[in-house]
């Protein structure tokens, strides 16, 4: 049955463990971005109720942390599939990449369990602890929160740069796990990531703030919020494109072929022009519709006028990403990045001249628009990494054939946990909707539920 359902969707063991792996890993990196950025919203909330008596600040604080929550506990479901996918589907990567990988994913754990007690802590420590301890445990929750994606994220990058070992008949000896946790890739992927947390996250709660501002203008809860949210959004989306210049730069050195796909860069030459947008032909090998400057990739990828950049030509075709895939992820990643920069560069204009922002309705517009882009962009960079590192499950020594489960029929669990995955985001997507609903219409009712709390 198992192999009858595979022929009808045109799918192979393969592609079928493939694609559970991709939709697992898009719908649990929502969560652990939020679980990078929300803990930090919620902080700041607090703090600056504590330090100004301002009760909007406090309801911010509570409902943000019940967001948190919401969304850790399924965040700690999805990451618990993938822990279990990861032996599943791959058991020859694991085998051979295990010891390796095992040290930052400990680190990982470790910070997961250290964000789950000190967010119990923060939720139900109100009233049962001092001030300064609960604001330091809500900090901590922040820092673990980062911490776990850093830990996981550095387990990728090993992928991606493996470092750390020596290859004997196709085994993994002499193996040094701190070494392995500091490969070329593990600085510029962290940082890239950790800044694409807090800019999505910090774009998508502004986002629905700024949207209900165009609505009510005066709502003093809308506005705090508002401003909290670009306040840990704007940053990092500014700071954004940096990090980008230097994860590019290693791609350059370290993933040659990952850096043609992305640019759908085909021939090897010096002073390599950049593509922006436009539909790769494989076939052809050139980008249609494509705007080209001249040098803008050489200038890009090395910071020198006519530095040489590898071309798909320069390795057998057998070992191409989908170029068509990774080419359109990354344009959407950066094209979305670039207009969240541009957007922030003109919402701190405005702060540093101290503008109201809420009374231009351009730019709450704009804002609102921008909520999704961040964890839309967050998507295309992943699939950026990941398909771009194909056909090879670790760069250069292991493919992803060769990695796979022998076990037939993975069509089934395929489909199983993608019904689980649209269950869990229904239910999380109602609650969210219901503590947006449930927002005050004025400061009056925040101090109503704050006197009843």
């Amino acid at each position: 049955m198992a192999s009858g359902l595979l022929r009808l969707f045109g799918m192979t063991d393969l592609f079928a463990a493939r694609s559970q792996m991709g939709v697992s890993l898009a719908f649990h990196i929502l969560f652990a971005v939020v679980g990078i950025g929300m803990p930090a919203l919620m902080v700041i909330a607090e703090h600056r109720w504590r330090r100004t008596g301002d009760a909007v600040y406090l309801e911010l604080a509570k409902r943000w942390s019940y967001g948190t929550a919401i969304l850790f506990a399924v965040g700690a479901v999805s990451g618990t599939v993938i822990s279990f996918e990861l032996g599943l589907l791959w058991p020859e990567f694991m085998h051979q990449a295990g010891a390796i990988i095992g040290m930052p994913f400990s680190l990982e754990g470790f910070a997961f369990f250290t964000e789950a007690i000190f967010l119990g802590i923060y939720l139900y420590g109100w009233d049962r602890i001092s001030a300064r301890a609960h604001v330091w445990a809500g900090a901590i929750v922040a820092f673990s929160g980062a911490m776990s994606g850093i830990f996981v994220v550095i387990a990728n990058a090993w992928m991606n740069t493996p470092r750390g070992f020596t290859l004997v008949d196709g085994r993994f000896t002499n193996i040094d796990p701190i070494k392995a946790m500091m490969t070329p890739a593990a600085f510029p992927q962290t940082l890239h990531m950790t800044l694409a947390a807090y800019a999505a996250t910090g774009f998508a709660v502004a986002g629905i703030h700024a949207f209900m501002l165009l609505r009510d203008p005066r709502n003093a809860f809308h506005r705090h919020a508002l401003t909290i949210a670009l306040l840990l959004g704007a940053p990092a989306a500014l700071v954004q494109p940096i990090s980008g210049d230097i994860s590019a730069r290693y791609v350059a050195k370290q993933q040659p072929v990952k850096l043609a796909a992305m640019e759908a860069h085909f021939e090897t030459m010096k002073g390599a022009p950049l593509h922006i947008g436009g539909i790769p032909s494989v076939s052809e090998r050139r980008t249609k519709y494509a705007i080209t400057i001249p040098h803008g990739l050489s200038l890009l990828a090395f910071h020198e006028w006519n530095a040489e950049v590898k071309g798909l030509d320069a390795f057998p075709e057998d070992v191409w990403p989908d170029v068509t895939v990774v080419h359109l992820a990354f344009d959407v990643m950066v094209g979305l990045g670039t207009f969240l920069a541009l957007l922030s560069a003109a919402i701190l204009i405005l702060r540093w001249r101290k503008r109201d922002i809420v009374s231009h309705r351009w730019l709450l517009t704009a804002i609102a628009i921008a909520g999704p882009m961040g964890f839309i962009c967050i998507e295309a960079g992943w699939t950026v990494t990941e398909v771009g590192r194909q056909p090879w499950v670790i760069y250069g020594i292991l493919k992803t054939a060769d990695a796979v489960t022998p076990m037939p029929g993975l069509i089934v669990p395929f489909i199983s946990f993608t019904l689980l995955y649209i269950f869990l985001g229904v239910i999380v997507a109602y609650l969210l909707y219901r503590q947006v609903l449930r927002s005050p219409r004025s400061t009056d009712e925040v101090l109503e539920r704050v006197k009843s709390a």
